[in-house]
């Protein structure tokens, strides 16, 4: 398997912090955040005040069977994971990034792509509005 055509099967991912998991937050951050649209993916975001970016992943039902959405999902997490690594540290906010339908045919260097391009601007509207 080529190395772009896949998540890294380092051991790396988020650690605990960096997981958005309580619903009121991620209700939050839906309802109150900021857009940014694409078309693998649509995402959300709110500043949350704390010095990291917190992350929360969905996959609809529409994506298709269970193996199907768990796989959009890690492709998606690994995805960001790998552009807020490569983001100076700046102000924190929640994030929550639903899948899109397609997805399922995306490469993996496009969804790269895909998701630093949002994250890049994510932390340009963030740093702009706090």
């Amino acid at each position: 398997m080529a190395a772009s055509a896949s998540p890294s099967s380092s051991a790396a991912s988020f650690v605990d912090a960096a997981r958005l998991r309580r619903d009121a937050d991620i209700a939050a951050a839906w309802s109150e955040g900021m857009r940014i649209q694409h078309a693998l993916f649509a995402l959300r975001a709110r500043p949350n005040g704390l010095a990291v970016i917190r992350v929360a992943v969905a996959a609809p039902r529409s994506l298709g069977r269970a193996v199907a959405r768990n796989r959009s999902r890690r492709r998606l997490r690994e995805a960001f994971r790998i552009a807020i690594g490569n983001l100076q540290r700046g102000p924190g906010c929640d994030v929550v990034i639903v899948a899109r339908s397609r997805i399922a045919s995306a490469t993996f260097a496009d969804l790269r792509e895909a998701a630093a391009g949002a994250i890049g601007s994510l932390a340009e509207r963030v740093s702009t509005a706090t």
